[in-house]
């Protein structure tokens, strides 16, 4: 495919029949977290604990940015059979869970790890159910994007294949925090610890959104007009930075530690995911800079 071709398809991927619909779930989710967070700012109210307007905040916006993210992905595979169908049935699956976590909230009462009754137990079931779906089209997406040709160009590629990896591992380590956290329950212990002072979702969470940010490290590349031999090693570094980070979140939360009680050896796993990860970023502004000023410099007569 021509590079030209390629970046417009990469414009206007929400065209696609299975772009589309999650390209537009993916918006009301963004809004709906948007409204929770103005409301947040209205009303106030403790941010964390089991009951409050962090999670329509933080699922709304977060489910929004996969659905695109996932929308976008599907838009650059081949068609096969049954697509459309499950591009709907995983848009549709992101607003339902996103819209129980919301309903619980406006109940006031807890979202997760909450069996106070046959409801509750009936709606936490329901979103595990749901995001269960959500991550088995993540991981055959993967598996997809590995073996068949895509649109991609080559370092939108990797950013692609790294952030799905990274989305699927997260998605894994979610569902670990549900079953972990219902036993917890069930013995009368808190659900969101593991050990002294781990915190279980942090693994999950920590480079959940890979997905987003390596494929903008990747078009910023791009537009910077860093040299495309210079790109896919500028990608590489950000997916081993992320992944880096995700290593040293999980290591966190296995030894029992805070997010960021951490000892020498992690501290510095963190440090060198963080750079790994800055690198591209800096390296597109200063090519950036260079070719800005270099348009600037007046050509001697």
């Amino acid at each position: 495919m021509h590079p030209a071709e390629n970046s417009a398809l990469e414009i206007c991927w929400w065209r696609d029949r299975r772009g589309w619909p999650l390209a537009w779930i993916g918006l009301v989710l963004i809004a709906s977290g948007i409204a929770h967070a103005i409301l947040y700012a209205v009303v106030g109210g403790p941010w964390e604990g089991a009951v409050s307007w962090r999670k329509p905040i933080l699922f709304g916006i977060s489910g929004g940015l996969t659905s695109l993210s996932l929308g976008w992905v599907w838009a650059h595979l081949p068609w096969r059979r049954g697509d459309l169908f499950l591009a709907v049935a995983t848009a549709w699956s992101l607003l339902v869970e996103v819209g129980l976590i919301d309903l619980q909230r406006w109940r006031g009462v807890a979202s997760h790890f909450n069996r106070q009754t046959a409801f509750d137990s009936f709606v936490y079931d329901a979103m595990g159910a749901l995001i269960l779906f959500v991550s088995i089209v993540a991981l055959d997406l993967t598996i997809r994007c590995f073996r068949q040709p895509t649109s991609f160009a080559p370092e939108m590629l990797l950013a692609a294949r790294a952030g799905l990896v990274l989305l699927v591992i997260s998605c894994l380590l979610g569902i670990w925090v549900g079953i972990y956290g219902d036993m917890r329950t069930a013995a009368g212990l808190p659900a969101e610890i593991y050990g002294a002072a781990g915190v279980p979702k942090f693994p999950h969470g920590a480079v959940i959104h890979a997905l987003q940010w390596l494929p903008l490290l990747a078009w910023l590349a791009r537009q910077a007009a860093v040299p495309e031999r210079l790109r896919m090693p500028l990608v590489a570094s950000a997916a081993a930075g992320s992944a880096l980070v995700g290593v040293y979140a999980l290591l966190q939360t296995l030894s029992g530690r805070a997010r960021f009680d951490a000892s020498l050896g992690p501290a510095l796993l963190l440090a060198a995911g963080i750079l790994l990860l800055a690198v591209p970023a800096l390296a597109s502004a200063a090519w950036w800079l260079g070719n800005r000023r270099r348009r600037q410099t007046p050509v001697a007569g």
